[in-house]
């Protein structure tokens, strides 16, 4: 993991000399914020202007909550810096470029680069709501022992384009949706961790765990997660809370290419992959975890057969079984000695 310092960000240097300060700051001070909006992109310049938009548009002005919005861009070979430049004339927003490509490494550049305490990432296709950085503001303002919150996710589907019939409502999950009811509520299973595209955290606890593992997180078409899985279960085992907010609210926009069934295989392939390691990192790999494997594998498979007349629950089960096919794989390649991925 990386560690994350405490000092006062340096801006980063970007492609062309252009630099955050170059960017961001105007000659009038900005006053230090509370919380710190990061957006890490990466190829993304379609949907990243409305994200970004979206931040600035934050209703945090009338409750007196002084925020800044970064945008790590994380290698990006598009028209992404032209997306921030075109909005670089409010103050509140700063520019990053880190070179390495990885989700986890861009957080954590973004991480070492904000000035606030709370640290609040949005995805670069996703779109927040006017309340969702004061929402969130107020959970961390109200729990001191809250290290992570995340709020409710609902999706926006392409133009012209609507749910298919083959989705089943377990299949919107991959796809970001996340909703745990209207209430506020501790969470204590980590299979209910807010999703990583709307996702704060607070400062302290994520210098204390290291900063956000490398090894897990989107790496270019590699679909690696379970970050966020490992946060919460570091989180609840250091004795740290893990919150949702409904109110804090987001929308994700779902990519043409995603409604396909071949990208829920392959999204489901790297979560096998990603589930294995994180149990390895967490020092329980084993045979168990192969029997385990291909129980699972048999049971996805039992059901899409028995649910052939049924789309969704039939193709459901069938991206099930075929994770686990990942997750077999990844044990093989540990069993003999080599890299997990």
């Amino acid at each position: 993991m990386c560690a994350l310092s405490t000092d006062p960000p340096i801006n980063p240097s970007t492609p062309d000399d252009l630099s955050a300060t170059d960017l961001t700051w105007p000659d009038s001070p900005m006053r230090q914020p509370v919380i710190s909006a990061i957006i890490c992109t990466h190829n993304r310049a379609d949907y990243l202007g409305a994200a970004i938009d979206s931040l600035l548009r934050q209703d945090c002005e009338a409750s007196d909550i002084p925020f800044e919005v970064l945008v790590v861009d994380n290698a990006s070979t598009d028209h992404t810096r032209e997306v921030v430049e075109a909005r670089v004339i409010d103050r509140r927003l700063r520019y990053l470029y880190e070179p390495v490509t990885g989700l986890s490494v861009a957080r954590n550049t973004g991480a070492k680069a904000a000035r606030g305490p709370v640290l609040a990432y949005l995805d670069d296709d996703a779109e927040a709501s006017p309340q969702w950085l004061r929402r969130l503001h107020e959970a961390f303002v109200d729990n001191d022992r809250l290290a992570i919150a995340g709020g409710r996710v609902t999706l926006l589907w392409p133009p012209g384009r609507s749910r298919p019939r083959w989705l089943s409502d377990g299949l919107t999950e991959p796809l970001g949706a996340y909703d745990l009811g209207d209430r506020a509520i501790a969470i204590r299973d980590p299979g209910q961790t807010p999703r990583g595209l709307n996702y704060a955290i607070r400062r302290s606890f994520l210098n204390e765990v290291g900063g956000f593992d490398p090894s897990l997180g989107r790496v270019g078409t590699k679909l690696l997660s379970n970050e966020e899985l490992m946060m919460t279960e570091q989180a609840i085992a250091r004795g740290w809370q893990v919150g949702y907010v409904p109110d804090a609210h987001a929308a994700h926009n779902v990519a043409p290419e995603r409604l396909q069934p071949r990208w829920f295989f392959k999204r489901a392939w790297w979560q096998g992959i990603s589930e294995c390691y994180r149990e390895q990192l967490a020092g329980r790999a084993g045979i168990e975890q192969l029997r385990l494997a291909l129980d699972r594998f048999s049971r996805g498979l039992y059901k899409a057969l028995r649910y052939w007349r049924n789309p969704a629950l039939c193709f459901d089960n069938l991206v099930y079984a075929y994770g686990q096919l990942g997750y077999l794989l990844a044990i093989l390649r540990h069993f003999f000695g080599r890299s997990a991925l």
